[in-house]
């Protein structure tokens, strides 16, 4: 098992949960005579796979000792000593996070045995329940184990045994788990951080130093020698693809198909099948790949060239969107253990095709950070452990000078195909729980950030559901509701928190069939009370992630057309940014809150992003991504390309500074979030945003000539 990354949800983190049984409390005196071991996945506790050895600790057990643990020299004898049982206890935790009550002292006593055995000891990476405990519940009246366990109603079974007390501290951080969730401490690192801040503040009550308490700090970054080849990053399919595809009838025969094959220079043809599973709109697809003809010819001999292709193509095809990330590709045809993948568009018609020549040899000296696990993962845990992993992704590809827009489309990506699994998972437990299939189509859409694929490391939840009929409150949006809540509490247990605006396909506000929509976007373009103008604002960044009927692409256009044909309107959105206030000073100084940080979400991010979208209603511009839409007024003429591309840079430059920022946090435990320390940035950093925020004003003035 690889290291864990300090981003690990909580509810994903595989940890191992010991205890030991000493001679005394003195850990410079005290001996080792027990150890007791349990390994734990988040909130599941895996009482079969244990480890639990008594110790020789080749000293008399004291008698006040025994009166505790029951433990005494005739338990231990002939048991194992330490030089013999910590290397198979090492071998049991390998990498794994221990977690244990008052772990500190736990570690010492390891530390001292190894010493005193003169064997070697890695000081695993600890997480102690007890400061966890009153970082959640600070007016208790005690943190002991026995008062844990009494405050959550957990029976200790086997009190002072190493294992009995194991059990017992597994039980309590599993019942932590959500009780942190809900305070905001989400991963292993602001766990880390919550606990450092509970010593400290006890070490200072004290009067003594304040004590780390085995919270040793870990990076992000890759290990040494480990690189990450940032082409399956940077690049979309369909810039490797192969296209058109070719396509024959199932009634043709194998013979046909390699002649195609032959004068394609191709490796594979989609096969139109008469029958079985539906691969695409309009009817089934198969594909006949070279080792398909391969192996028919193996069996068959020549006769097998006679073979309709409806006998050996596989169906249903695997496909994959055109603009998905090739990092997600090659996930998928690993996870499938597949050659070749057809390529879809919207409307999932097949427009072409790539196999691992088109896309594993940009592997072969790439660090894979991120796959198709978050399209596979079967429920929270599983999703949170792949979700875990994107801050890692997008620290390692700043480090080889990416982009940080191709670092936020891969996060948005990320979070469009979670929402996508969690709609997948709830729809599926409504079915377990025998509410039925969705009783009408129905699109789920993310919106916001992610949608324009700008989304860094501190993204809540922005969804929206469209279905196709049915009555507010009646039973098929009382069914969407249900699906709804499920979405957002799978969301919010893999590490993407609830959205404090509402904005959820939970809330009914979110929730509505397709003329209930038009309706309401009707509304919002013509009435422009401010906050119309905040939800259309993000309606118009929306993009469908569950739209198997292309209603939420109809809506969205739908929003789109009616903004524009309503210059009132636009000029109502343009007006929206009279109130920004610049946070650079008269002499280039940027002004900071309190806790010494800028807010460059405000003080440049959303002016940015509102003016390109104002001046994408203005324009026309079918878009997104604010680069796209800022470009569109340079070809519309209504600001130069000079001036274009420096708001474009700008716009790299702020979202590139918050991305970094967000890495560190993450890092060291704070939840990320717009605010910047600008005391971290050198003097070529500081330069480069300043310069940033003093080109906003033009973004502002061109979205508002734009409406003259």
């Amino acid at each position: 098992m690889a290291q864990t990354a300090p981003s690990t949800p909580l509810m994903a983190l595989e940890g191992v949960v010991l205890d030991t049984e000493t001679t005394g409390l003195d850990a410079s005196k005290a001996r080792l005579i027990q150890i007791g071991a349990l390994r734990i996945l988040g909130e599941s506790i895996g009482f079969e796979d244990g480890f639990e050895s008594l110790v020789d600790p080749g000293v008399p057990i004291p008698e006040s000792s025994t009166k505790i643990h029951g433990i005494t020299d005739a338990t231990v004898a002939g048991a194992p000593d330490a030089a013999a049982a910590l290397p198979r206890l090492a071998g049991f935790i390998g990498n794994a996070v221990v977690i244990g009550h008052s772990i500190a002292f736990d570690m010492e006593i390891l530390r001292a045995e190894a010493e005193h055995a003169a064997i070697d000891w890695s000081v695993p990476s600890t997480l102690d329940i007890r400061p966890l405990a009153k970082a959640v519940a600070p007016t208790l009246s005690g943190y002991g184990l026995d008062h844990l366990c009494e405050w959550l109603g957990i029976e200790i079974r086997g009190r002072h045994t190493a294992m009995g007390d194991a059990e017992a501290t597994a039980r309590v951080f599993a019942a932590l788990v959500p009780r942190l969730r809900e305070a905001g401490i989400r991963t292993l690192a602001e766990a880390r951080a919550a606990c450092r801040r509970i010593d400290g503040r006890e070490a200072m009550a004290a009067g003594r130093p304040e004590t780390a308490r085995g919270m040793e700090a870990h990076r992000l970054e890759a290990t040494a020698g480990e690189r990450i080849d940032s082409y399956p990053y940077r690049h979309r399919v369909e810039e490797v693809m192969s296209t058109p595809p070719v396509r024959l009838p199932a009634g043709k025969t194998l013979r046909e198909a390699v002649d195609a094959l032959i004068e394609k220079g191709v490796s594979s043809v989609f096969v139109d099948m008469p029958d079985g599973p539906a691969g695409t709109r309009g009817g089934a697809t198969g594909i006949v790949t070279e080792r398909d003809v391969l192996r028919c010819l193996q069996a068959k001999g020549q006769a097998a060239l006679d073979t309709p292709l409806a006998e050996i193509a596989s169906a249903p095809v695997h496909a994959i969107r055109r603009d998905a990330f090739v990092y997600r590709a090659i996930g998928r045809m690993e996870r499938l253990g597949i050659r070749h993948l057809a390529i879809v568009n919207d409307a999932r018609e097949i427009v072409g095709a790539v196999t691992t020549r088109n896309l594993l040899r940009h592997r072969m000296t790439t660090a894979m950070v991120l796959g198709d696990e978050i399209g596979t993962g079967a429920d929270e845990t599983e999703l949170a452990a792949a979700w875990a992993k994107v801050p890692a992704m997008a620290h390692r590809l700043t480090g080889e000078g990416v982009d940080p827009r191709q670092a936020a489309a891969v996060i948005s990506a990320e979070i469009c195909m979670l929402t996508r699994r969690a709609a997948e998972i709830g729809a599926q437990r409504m079915r377990e729980r025998g509410l039925g299939e969705a009783p009408t189509p129905y699109a789920v859409l993310v919106l916001g950030s992610a949608g324009r694929g700008e989304s860094l490391l501190s993204a809540d939840q922005d969804n929206a559901i469209v279905y196709e009929r049915g009555e507010p409150d009646g039973p098929e949006d009382r069914w969407f509701a249900a699906l709804g809540t499920h979405i957002a509490d799978i969301l919010d247990r893999v590490g993407v928190p609830y959205c404090q605006g509402g904005v959820m396909a939970k809330n009914a506000a979110w929730r509505k069939n397709a003329a209930a929509w038009r309706q309401t976007v009707d509304h919002w373009v013509t009435r422009q009370r401010p906050e119309d103008l905040l939800n259309v604002d993000i309606f118009f960044d929306a993009v469908p992630v569950l739209d198997r009927d292309g209603l939420g692409e109809t809506i969205w256009r739908y929003a789109y057309e009616r903004g524009r044909a309503e210059r009132t309107f636009r000029r109502a959105l343009s007006e929206t940014l009279k109130t920004w206030q610049s946070p650079v000073g008269l002499f280039g100084a940027i002004r900071t809150g309190h806790d010494g940080r800028a807010d460059l979400k405000l003080g440049g991010l959303l002016p940015i992003f509102t003016a390109a979208r104002v001046l994408s209603l203005r324009t026309g511009e079918i878009a997104r991504a604010t680069p796209d839409r800022l470009r569109g007024a340079a070809r519309a003429e209504i600001a130069s390309e000079d001036q274009i591309e420096e708001l474009v840079e700008a716009h790299r430059v702020l979202l590139g500074t918050l991305l970094a920022q967000q890495i560190e946090d993450v890092e060291h435990g704070v939840p990320p979030g717009p605010r910047v320390d600008t005391s971290r940035l050198d003097k070529a950093e500081r330069a480069a945003l300043v310069d940033a925020l003093r080109r906003v004003p033009e973004a502002i003035d061109i979205a508002r000539e734009g409406m003259l």
